[in-house]
């Protein structure tokens, strides 16, 4: 077992997206640009944030760390994608395989957590408008973060240990783009199924959480506005409505993905594309073209820099 071990796992080798060249190559351009447009976007809006006073809120305190987490998570496989497309033979090494999978929990359980702290933010901002100040001080908004980071970084911890002394004596093909650690878990050579549920069971009980969370949150915050004012609950949907597609957006892929009994190859490549392509590009799109104070400083920012050319 240990010889087995020791030939096989210094790299694996991903599977092609598509077998046509002529299709590889507009997969090549097109997440060229998208990848291009997730880490201009994603830092536009840390940028803004941290240069215009008037965004020095709660709010966007917790939207620049959701665009720079966006895009780190996005930074951890999209390029790889892109440059593979290009390659005959698509490889990662072992130690690389084993980064994938760390950064990509990491980052994904940061995010889950900072959506969860979003929805605090909204609910204390509509609900308890008078003690919002107080209750979101500069000090809790960092201490939010921090939690969120220490949680992602605990979750990817957890995970990677289950895997990492995996003995691999198989083939060593990934049916994706990048590591994940279901489709690791079917080239072992051993029995994973007791392994394969705890970490489902890990991954399942943050995001489970997270999203009923989310929900629970969002629909007190309805209700609450509705029973207190009129024409409150649209008023409290329009503020909330962005947090909500961007919830789904990156809620939907992981828990089909992590917790459908059956998995569906093609499906499953095609949300795993959705979740680390696609959402970290719409995130930032979504909280800003329909929020006036973003609208507002990117004029400015503008103006500013055409009067100094």
């Amino acid at each position: 077992m240990e010889e087995a071990n020791q030939t096989v796992v210094h790299e694996f080798i991903f599977q092609r997206l598509c077998n046509s060249k002529e299709l590889q190559i507009f997969l090549f351009l097109s997440f060229s640009i998208l990848y291009l447009m997730t880490v201009v976007g994603n830092l536009f809006v840390v940028l803004l944030i941290i240069t215009d006073p008037h965004l020095h809120s709660p709010m966007y305190f917790l939207l620049a760390n959701l665009s720079f987490v966006d895009f780190c998570l996005s930074s951890v496989t999209t390029p790889k994608l892109t440059t593979d497309l290009l390659k005959e033979k698509k490889t990662i090494s072992f130690g690389g395989c084993m980064s994938q999978i760390l950064c990509v929990h990491f980052f994904g359980g940061d995010e889950m957590v900072l959506l969860v702290t979003m929805a605090y933010d909204r609910y204390v901002a509509i609900c308890k408008p008078l003690h919002y100040s107080s209750v979101m001080d500069r000090q809790k908004c960092i201490w939010l973060v921090l939690i969120s980071w220490i949680i992602g970084f605990v979750h990817a911890m957890s995970q990677l240990f289950m895997i990492l002394e995996l003995p691999f004596c198989g083939p060593r093909v990934v049916d994706s783009f990048f590591c994940d650690i279901p489709l690791l878990l079917k080239l072992a050579c051993m029995d994973t199924n007791t392994l394969g549920m705890l970490i489902n069971a890990d991954s399942g009980i943050l995001a489970t959480t997270c999203f009923i969370v989310l929900l629970v949150s969002y629909t007190y915050i309805l209700i609450t506005v509705r029973l207190h004012s009129e024409g409150g609950a649209s008023k409290a949907l329009s503020t909330c409505t962005s947090h909500i597609i961007v919830v789904v957006l990156f809620f939907g892929p992981c828990i089909f993905i992590y917790l459908w009994p059956v998995s569906i190859t093609w499906v499953d490549k095609f949300l795993a594309v959705f979740y680390t392509v696609i959402t970290p590009l719409l995130n930032p799109a979504i909280y800003t073209l329909r929020n006036k104070d973003i609208k507002k400083a990117t004029k400015k920012l503008v103006n500013q820099h055409v009067k100094s050319m």
